[in-house]
C-alpha cells in the first residue's frame, strides 16, 4: 500500500487506480486515495505478506528507515 507520500503523487497526478499486493505489513494511505476518487483495489495475496515480512526480517534497519518509525 502507498505511504502517504506516494498516494500524495497519486492524487496529484490523477491517477484513476491503484492496485496493491496487500496491505497487512504496512497499511498506508489507502483512505486518503479512497477520499480524494482514487479507486483502491488491494488483492491481498499471501504471497506478498510473506515477501513483505521477509523483508522486514531480514532488513529491519531500511524498513524503519523507509517508513520512518
Amino acid at each position: 500500500m502507498p505511504c502517504y507520500l506516494c498516494a500524495g503523487a497519486v492524487v496529484q497526478f490523477r491517477i484513476p487506480k491503484v492496485i496493491v499486493g496487500e496491505a497487512r505489513t504496512f497499511s498506508g494511505a489507502e483512505q486518503f486515495m479512497r477520499e480524494h476518487g482514487i479507486e483502491v483495489i488491494n488483492l491481498d495475496l499471501s504471497e506478498c505478506v510473506m515477501m513483505m515480512e521477509q523483508f522486514i526480517r531480514e532488513q529491519p534497519a531500511l524498513w524503519k528507515e523507509d517508513i520512518g518509525t
